[in-house]
């Protein structure tokens, strides 16, 4: 752990290093995050000039929840930035470089890829959570910001089990692309109520693709507790499964993986 844990730091180090020697180029990179979060907030805003609720769930309470989405795809961006991974490494032989270093090799491509500007979209996110929160009047409980943060990590585990399981797909196909961009638009179905959706689409974001796992849910626990406060706290566990099941198959991968060749 010491070993991993200096590594983070190295990384961190070298990448504030690299970045803040072009500052305008990092915070024009954090400007067009923030300005594209506020389009998708801008966009709810409208929404809500037309109608009082969304299902049953009026302008604060979706808000809260697209807050919270916003904290865990933020952090979960931060280190698991594979958008990438086919191009630079299966289809450039960049792999067979990471293969060669002494630290897992997953732990390498996140480390060599990863954002810290995202997380200036995680602390807006919790922001708008913080804002929404004051207008919806509940009480915070003492326990509430250790389950909350129990339930980001379970959201985060679920982020990074779907996908590590579909960066690790670049391993058994020849697509220069593979299916990662068609999945970063199912996601933002999770900044939404599960409920104002039909009951097929609602059950393949629990347990299929569990997009609903990374906002709603979790959001859930503290918007409605009476209703969704059970069911909510199956986000670390769902997290979990999934985490070990991308792992699994990424492992299987690169066992199959025989280099870029000559």
């Amino acid at each position: 752990m010491a070993f991993y844990a200096g590594l983070v730091l190295d990384y961190f180090k070298n990448y504030m290093k690299t970045r803040l020697s072009y500052r305008s180029d990092f915070w024009i990179e954090v400007l067009s995050d923030l300005l594209f979060n506020g389009l998708n907030l801008f966009f709810i805003l409208v929404v809500f000039q037309h109608t009082e609720v969304i299902g049953e769930w009026n302008e604060q309470q979706v808000l809260f929840v697209y807050g919270y989405f916003m904290v865990a795809f933020g952090i979960f961006s931060t280190f698991f930035n594979l958008f990438g991974f086919t191009e630079k490494y299966i289809v450039k032989g960049e792999m067979d470089r990471i293969l060669t270093r002494p630290a897992y090799n997953l732990v390498q491509l996140m480390l060599e890829n990863m954002d810290p500007s995202a997380l200036f979209s995680a602390l807006t996110g919790f922001l708008i959570m913080v804002y929404s929160w004051s207008h919806l009047g509940f009480e915070l409980s003492w326990y509430d910001p250790f389950v909350f943060i129990l339930l980001v990590a379970g959201s985060i585990m679920v982020y990074g089990g779907i996908y590590i399981f579909f960066t690790a797909m670049s391993f058994f196909t020849d697509s220069p692309t593979g299916i990662l961009p068609l999945i970063y638009n199912i996601q933002n179905y999770g900044r939404y109520p599960m409920t104002i959706y039909n009951r097929l689409l609602g059950f393949l974001l629990t347990w299929v693709l569990p997009f609903g796992f990374v906002g709603f849910y979790p959001a859930a626990y503290f918007l409605d507790r009476a209703n969704w406060g059970s069911f909510a706290l199956l986000t670390p566990l769902v997290g979990a499964g999934f985490l070990v099941f991308g792992l699994m198959v990424w492992n299987f991968g690169i066992k199959r993986y025989r280099g870029a060749g000559s």
